[in-house]
This record gives C-alpha cells, structure tokens and sequence, in this order.
C-alpha cells in the first residue's frame, strides 16, 4: 500500500474532471445498490453537484489522481466527498461523507488515502459530526469507516428499492475535532420557559 500511497495524488476536484466523476458514479448507479440513484447522469446533469462542492469550507471534493497513465494525463481513481447532512440551518456544523473509487482501484488503500486528505481538510472547518449512509450489505464500506472511528448509530430497514429488492441502509457517525469550534456546548436547560 506504500507504494500506492506515494503515486497517488490527491487534490479538489475541479470540472475537467466532470466526465470522469460521473463515469465512476454511474457505475455504481447501473451496477449496484450502493447507491440508490436508478437513472444515470450525464456531465451536465453532474455540474451543479461538482459546483456545490468548492475548494474550502465544509463541502468538499477531493479527486485521487494516478498520474502514471499512458497518455500522461491523470487518470480519476476515485472521489471522496464531504455534503450538507440536511439542509435547515441547525445542521450546519454536521456533513454526510462518501467515497466512490474506480472498479479497479478498490481494495488499494485509495478509499483510505482520500478520507485522510478530507478529515485533515475538515479539521480547520467549524464541523463538529460526519455521518455515513452504507447500503447493506458492503462490508469494505463498513471496514473503512470502522477504521476511520464511526460507529453504527442504527439501520433504516427495507429503505430502498432497486433492482426489485428492498435494502437496508446503515448509518455511522463520526465525532469531527474542529481546529476551530467552540470548546463547549451552549447549556439546553437555559432555552426551556
């Protein structure tokens, strides 16, 4: 794993790298339930969820680059990425994290190499919760965030419908170490009349 983690590179996804980042996750949408997107997308379709996704802040993208490809341009090995949880204002400080790699680069240590690169980016952000949705069964999903300290909070189950079957969806959370958060919780008490 040593040597992969010299080769490749890590950095913000960037809209050159749009074909490439539905060509992976299209993958996932055609051939497996771990996601539960049943239409594929087109790179068109795919810019605004790349745009929603700048260089700072809390929602990030990451690329894994291999840069020894044949005709020397970078070949997009995976993608990890750090989204809103919910949308109403409350949840700002928690984002919903996921990593999708190339068919052949699963099992190299990227999926490892890219949570890195996002968690060290995290921590200069004021996000206090990661959480994970893994549709079950995925043992590697599960292995990966057990390494990175989620715990399972519960299982949504028969959640989802794709290819005529129900699946169950796990939940992982992740206490975050903000560099930059409060360092303590307001008191709920002196909300209540």
């Amino acid at each position: 794993m040593s040597q992969i983690r010299t080769e490749v590179q890590v950095r913000p996804g960037a809209e050159a790298d749009l074909q490439p980042l539905t060509d992976i996750y299209n993958h996932y949408v055609r051939e497996t339930a771990l996601t539960f997107d049943t239409a594929t997308f087109t790179p068109e379709e795919r810019l605004p969820w790349l745009r929603s996704h700048p260089e700072d802040g809390p929602h990030r993208l990451l690329v894994a680059l291999d840069p020894n490809t044949r005709d020397r341009a970078p070949h997009v090995l995976g993608y990890a990425t750090s989204s809103p949880y919910r949308p109403k204002a409350a949840y700002g400080t928690s984002v919903e994290v996921s990593v999708y790699l190339t068919p052949g680069a699963t099992g190299r240590g990227i999926g490892t190499l890219l949570y890195e690169a996002l968690f060290e980016a995290l921590a200069e952000e004021d996000i206090h919760r990661a959480y994970a949705a893994i549709a079950q069964p995925n043992e590697p999903s599960v292995r990966l965030h057990d390494a990175f300290g989620f715990r399972h909070v519960g299982t949504y189950t028969e959640v989802g419908r794709k290819f005529g079957r129900y699946w169950d969806v796990s939940w992982y959370e992740k206490a975050l170490l903000s560099r930059t958060a409060p360092t303590s919780s307001p008191d709920p008490s002196r909300n209540r009349r």
